[in-house]
Parts: structure tokens; sequence; C-alpha cells
């Protein structure tokens, strides 16, 4: 099969192993043609994560832990039906699947850093309300009579 648009990169070197990719074909739902009804153009590609020798091993279990909700026994499945051509859905959801990993993958965020508030930031808040409630108290029409 020629032409497929070379490996999806995941992160840095990390791609797509293409012989661990299980592709399916369907009819697709939605726009079509008079070629529409004898054609497979949906897409649904697997990728076996439980099993895979591609990713590192700290990839591997974040993505697990991550993609818990998604897998069915270690198996991620995207699918992809949005163009008419199989071809253009077969990219589609390549793409999608190396995005859904790159983002599975990704290092946890930093925790944040705690910093106090600067006094004069407080001090400023508190004189702003201060004058803020003498606003207020000089609109009652006490004495006003």
């Amino acid at each position: 099969m020629g032409g497929m648009s070379g490996p999806y990169l995941i992160r840095g070197s990390v791609s797509l192993p293409e012989a661990e990719l299980t592709w399916r074909f369907s009819r697709s739902s939605g726009p079509g043609g008079q070629h529409v009804n004898t054609s497979d153009s949906q897409v649904e590609l697997r990728f076996d994560l439980a099993r895979t020798e591609a990713l590192p091993p700290v990839w591997k279990e974040r993505a697990l832990q991550r993609l818990s909700g998604r897998l069915v026994d270690g198996v991620v499945t995207v699918r992809a039906s949005e163009h008419r051509s199989q071809w253009r859905n077969r990219e589609a959801a390549a793409v999608r699947l190396a995005a859904l990993l790159a983002e599975a993958t990704a290092p946890p965020p930093r925790p944040r850093k705690a910093t106090r508030v600067p006094r004069g930031i407080n001090e400023r808040r508190l004189r702003e309300k201060k004058q803020r409630s003498e606003t207020k108290r000089g609109r009652t029409g006490r004495d006003w009579g």
C-alpha cells in the first residue's frame, strides 16, 4: 500500500507504529452521492496500547492511565467518517490517534508554586474597600429630610 503520508509523529522521535495499526472500513453515514452506498468510506483505526512496544514504558503507563475510560481490552479506537473519500478518512483517523496519544503521554504539568500576596496590594485593596463603604454610607438618605 503506497503513498500513506509517512509516519505519524506522536512526540519527539516517537511515531505511530504502522505495523501495530489495525484498520477497518465500513459504510459511512452522512454525505455522499450515488457512489455512497457501495463504498466503505468510514474508517476505524485500532491501536493496541496495552501490548505495544513502540512507546517508552513511562509514556505507555501514562497513556493507559489517562485513556482508561476509552480503552477496550487495552485497545484504543478512533473513527473517522467526515470525508467522502476513504483515503481522507484514513488520514483523519491516523492524525486523530497521534494527537490523542500525544496528549495522553504528555508529562504532567509542573505543580504550582505558591507565592505570597505583596503587602502593598493587600493594603490598597482594604483602602479601596473602606472608601467604597464610605461612598455607600453617604448614599443613605438619613440627613436629607
